[in-house]
């Protein structure tokens, strides 16, 4: 199937309130104009550089979500092009985030990344940390910088079971953190979680955003 009717299969099996963010890293402008003709606008990068590159070729009413580790020397890289940094993964690089922001007279949004993985590579706060953060104020009093929720992977395992479990953790984690932390903040509603293999059963443990790349525009192509 071509790009545009692999986007229109995914979103028709997405409920209402889910919203797709069609991760287009390592592949070309031409595929990811596929799936802008198509009608999609949120779309996903993971590499400072590639995302700095791709977004002064495409239209302007694209939602970049930057959703890869993002190093410290690179936030002011994205800064102009990111609508939203999904992978905010320590107090120090969220600061960062908001002083850029602040300098260039932009708002950016931005979610807080959860380690409940069992690969110890991939990066975040765990449950523990984030809740103490939180408690502690350090989320709190940022001029430039809309906390709006929360982005986690599971594991990379054939174990649905145990998939189910860690997606299930970030949503109750979530649910304090909004209820406890962020009762003030309406924006603080979004859980991004599921990708490709896990997608569906990410949506049943309260994912709002998917981030789904390989169906969508198949293999990568550099």
């Amino acid at each position: 199937m071509s790009v545009a009717q692999n986007l229109q299969h995914i979103i028709a099996q997405l409920p209402e309130g889910v919203n797709l963010v069609a991760v287009s890293k390592f592949h070309p402008i031409e595929k990811i104009m596929e799936a802008y003709k198509a009608g999609q606008r949120i779309f996903g990068e993971n590499r400072a550089q590639e995302l700095a590159t791709k977004a002064p070729q495409m239209p302007t009413d694209i939602e970049w979500h930057f959703i890869g580790h993002l190093q410290k020397n690179k936030v002011r890289m994205i800064m102009p092009w990111a609508s939203t940094i999904q992978s905010i993964d320590s107090v120090e690089l969220l600061q960062l985030v908001n002083k850029e922001a602040a300098r260039i007279n932009r708002h950016v949004n931005v979610l807080l990344q959860l380690h409940v993985a069992k690969e110890q590579t991939k990066s975040g706060f765990t449950v523990e940390e984030i809740l103490n953060t939180a408690n502690e104020g350090a989320f709190d009093n940022l001029s430039n910088v809309t906390i709006c929720g929360v982005m986690a992977m599971a594991t990379f395992t054939d174990d649905m079971t145990q998939v189910a479990s860690e997606f299930e953790l970030v949503h109750n984690t979530f649910l304090t953190l909004r209820d406890k932390n962020f009762a003030s903040n309406t924006e603080f509603k979004q859980i991004s979680m599921g990708m490709s293999d896990d997608w569906p059963i990410a949506v049943k443990h309260g994912a709002t955003l998917v981030r789904i790349g390989t169906d969508i525009f198949g293999a990568r192509e550099y």
